[in-house]
């Protein structure tokens, strides 16, 4: 359904696309998990037609990005990652002018957005600027389904969105995936790479790997082990500075700390914080997540 071969793209002497390759089948659901500044709202564009790329070829149902593409976006739903719908306007006023936009009524797709719009109805007159965030999502996600798209393009759909509503929110593209609809979003937040089927980690414009995020995962080598302590921020510098560690970076309460199995243990590490005046220290091995993969595989990230 989607297809996509070296596409690059410059501003400038910024490369913001280095060489991307990628195809997504008819109904997956794919992520694209990266931070900001990583490209992903640059390949949306050129996906969904809105950018040309300078080298590349993208396709889109069988049509070409750059021949074809009034037939593209007739067959794309398309949610930007800032909020553009109309803000004078209400939640119906919304939707019934996307509706006409594609020569389509609220009536003749209404099973499509249904299980959303349900929750708009109590406040289907009022101003999409008066909406909560969760609302105006919700809302958004309804007018880029309203004409019945095949694919559906979501470019991080819940940032600043609360932890409720982003659940809500991937409970509803599973309810999609399931009626057949191919997604790709991207996100920044590594914990909803596990919602996805496949997902590509994306930093500076290129790929670091593509695959289901369990296989990610599981191709994860060093040993890996979460360190906390009284004086957090030292003990991550010195942290650093122990041979056989290859990664240390802040996680929530802890450091996750990647090292070389054969040359340290978890005693080593302990002994050493401890060795060098650390108080507090609890060390203890942990299976590795997304954001370790990606972290493993930013040599270049510097965590603090």
């Amino acid at each position: 359904m989607i297809e996509a071969c070296g596409v690059t793209k410059k501003y400038g002497k910024t490369a913001a696309l280095s060489g991307i390759d990628f195809s997504i089948p008819e109904g997956e659901l794919f992520g694209i998990i990266g931070p900001d500044g990583a490209g992903k709202t640059t390949l949306f564009r050129v996906l969904a037609t809105l950018l040309l790329a300078d080298a590349g070829r993208v396709s889109v149902c069988g049509f070409d990005a750059v021949r074809e593409y009034r037939k593209i976006r007739n067959v794309i739903g398309y949610m930007p990652g800032r909020f553009s719908l109309y803000q004078d306007l209400t939640v119906e006023e919304n939707l019934s002018f996307f509706a006409t936009v594609f020569n389509t009524t609220i009536e003749a797709n209404y099973g499509l957005i249904r299980d959303i719009y349900v929750q708009l109805e109590p406040f289907r007159r009022r101003r999409a600027s008066a909406l909560s965030g969760g609302m105006k999502q919700k809302l958004a996600l309804c007018c880029a389904l309203i004409h019945k798209p095949r694919v559906l393009f979501l470019d991080e759909p819940t940032t600043g969105v609360d932890p409720v509503s982003r659940t809500e929110f991937w409970n509803m593209l599973d309810v999609l995936k399931g009626q057949g609809m191919t997604i790709l979003v991207s996100t920044p937040y590594m914990d909803e790479a596990g919602r996805c089927d496949r997902i590509a980690l994306m930093r500076n414009g290129r790929f670091l790997t593509t695959d289901s995020p369990s296989r990610i995962v599981e191709r994860y080598e060093p040993s890996l082990c979460a360190v906390s302590g009284d004086a957090m921020f030292p003990i991550l510098k010195d942290l650093r500075k122990l041979e056989g560690i290859h990664r240390c970076f802040p996680f929530g309460d802890s450091h996750h700390v990647s090292y070389d199995g054969s040359r340290l243990g978890l005693g080593d590490i302990t002994a050493y914080l401890e060795g060098i005046g650390h108080a507090g220290i609890a060390v203890r091995g942990i299976p590795a997540g997304i954001e370790d993969c990606f972290m493993e595989l930013s040599p270049e990230v510097e965590s603090v």
